[in-house]
């Protein structure tokens, strides 16, 4: 027998959820030819993995990388975790559909994530044909976000679509599904997003359903409306009969931390009514978006111009400051209530100097009110800056690990040290963070149920069935990693830090990452729904 490559003398975990055992891993033409004890055979290349881990390739399945995967083809931060397949298009955005009358204001609703991209194409198709021409380090399976397919039809419209408009969006979610799609995702707490009622998502699901595909939400509340958020995601998928997944689960606002245990028997008992509903989320007690989201949907109505324009004005600057804060300290949105000093500027353009502190912090160096310092320090980034946002118990962090419906994902987009800005540092290291802290030190799961929880289960998801699990016949997307060293080094305050103890990262059978270095070679496939 021969072998393009043989991983020796590993304890091969699968992904399952069975436990490790002592095998080698063979692998010729991409894929894993052999899995057993004692692999004899020529090979043009050889890994001693004693006293290592041999898992599938981890699935991140809730990313917006595909913001930037033609500035960081190499998805430095996603593939040195051990990261081979990133699923895109999350949270209603998707850098396609496309239509020439509204591009100006998709480049706004978009541009926190890369105020650079060219958006030199119409279909969800062409998008990932660049994509593939261009090259990429990981694989990429994507959604269509109804955030995008929104503005392609009715732009910032706060209106239900007419008619017509209704079948416009239902046309752009079948291309899109046609062009590959693993399904549609919604982002219920963005504009414009939030416009659409529950009748126009379960339209809109069932097309991709039709075509076998998931519906992945950004539910419209994670607060104070986290029950009737998750009641209406679970409405949506009985009602368009499709496969559920909730993104980044969380129990927002110290006020809320009580709901989380609730959240979690929801979805139990969507599960009884029939419902496939699972969820994701990522392993910190802060998430991160745009700065917008801490605005009242109204004041995006129409896109960035107006809201700038509202939040300039005297007059309805005091009716935001009123109806947000309702003579209360702090500041309470979709995602529940944050002080001041739980708000940090992860991003901006303009006001570099900015980017690390918090809102309080920037309100004293003004010396103003946090709010209306916050509302000068978006009018002048004209709107465009990111934000990461303390708002959950890491009590709720781990019962959502441990919970058996719960997969990682990290919420981030690929990006490569040295990149601007903070960015939350699940953007470097959240998979190796849950196998370090949440398997090795704190023993919450196993470590079969970790791997588990970063490969088969996203797989299984979206119908991958020749990745997320090690065995004969599947794609060769494979890690090797120290279970006793595995770590990450990215912290909120030095983001840019790739983890330890990541010593082999296979794409397709080709080595990317070999012992903290990253090989300059592109092997990631765009992946399409069959």
């Amino acid at each position: 027998m021969t072998f393009d490559l043989l991983i020796k003398h590993g304890t091969v975990v699968d992904g399952t959820g069975a436990p490790g055992i002592q095998a080698d891993v063979g692998v010729r033409q991409g894929q894993i030819t052999a899995i057993a004890p004692d692999l004899e055979g020529e090979a043009v290349q050889e890994i001693d993995a004693q006293g290592r881990i041999v898992a599938p390739g981890f699935i991140d399945v809730h990313t917006h990388s595909d913001f930037s995967l033609l500035a960081t083809p190499g998805a430095d931060s996603k593939v040195r975790q051990g990261i081979t397949t990133e699923v895109v298009g999350n949270c209603g955005f998707s850098p396609a559909p496309v239509s020439p009358g509204t591009l100006e204001l998709l480049r706004e609703y978009a541009g926190f994530l890369n105020p650079h991209l060219s958006w030199d194409w119409q279909s969800l198709g062409d998008y990932y044909q660049r994509v593939a021409e261009q090259g990429c380090a990981i694989n990429v399976a994507p959604l269509v976000g109804h955030g995008t397919v929104r503005i392609a039809a009715m732009g910032f419209a706060d209106r239900p679509p007419t008619a017509s408009e209704r079948l416009q969006m239902q046309h752009l979610v079948g291309e899109a599904m046609e062009d590959g799609a693993f399904g549609i995702s919604s982002g219920l707490i963005y504009t414009p997003g939030c416009f659409g009622d529950t009748a126009e998502l379960v339209a809109l699901a069932q097309v991709a359903a039709e075509a076998g595909g998931i519906y992945a939400t950004h539910m419209r509340g994670e607060g104070g409306t986290l029950e009737t958020s998750i009641s209406e995601a679970l409405e949506i998928g009985e009602s368009a009969r499709i496969s559920v997944q909730i993104s980044h689960l969380k129990a927002s606002g110290r006020d809320n931390w009580h709901k989380m245990e609730l959240a979690l028997q929801m979805l139990e008992d969507g599960r009884e009514r029939g419902i496939a509903v699972d969820a994701d989320i990522y392993p910190y007690i802060a998430g991160s978006t745009t700065m917008t989201s801490l605005f009242p949907a109204w004041t995006l109505e129409g896109g960035m111009e107006p809201f700038l324009t509202r939040i300039a004005d005297a007059g309805t600057r005091q009716r935001i400051i009123d109806e947000v804060q309702g003579g209360q300290d702090g500041w309470s949105r979709a995602n529940g209530a944050v002080g001041w000093e739980d708000v940090v500027i992860s991003s901006c353009q303009n006001h570099k100097e900015f980017e690390g502190q918090t809102l309080a912090q920037i309100a004293a160096a003004m010396g103003k009110d946090p709010a209306h310092a916050m509302m000068d320090f978006m009018l002048a980034e004209e709107g465009r800056a990111s934000i990461i946002l303390f708002m959950m118990s890491e009590e709720n962090v781990v019962r959502g690990i441990r919970h058996p419906m719960l997969m990682i994902g990290s919420d981030s987009l690929a990006l490569a040290a040295g990149h601007g800005g903070k960015p939350h540092p699940r953007t470097y290291g959240t998979f190796p963070r849950v196998l370090g802290k949440y398997v090795r030190e704190e023993k919450i799961i196993t470590l079969e149920d970790g791997v588990r929880k970063m490969t088969s289960m996203a797989a299984a998801k979206l119908g991958l069935e020749d990745r997320g699990v090690l065995a004969e016949g599947r794609a060769a997307d494979v890690v090797v990693f120290d279970a006793a060293l595995v770590n990450d080094r990215a912290t909120f305050d030095a983001p840019h830090q790739y983890p330890d103890g990541i010593d082999y990262v296979m794409v397709n059978g080709q080595i990317v990452v070999e012992h903290g270095m990253q090989h300059e070679v592109l092997p990631g496939r765009m992946l399409k729904k069959s």
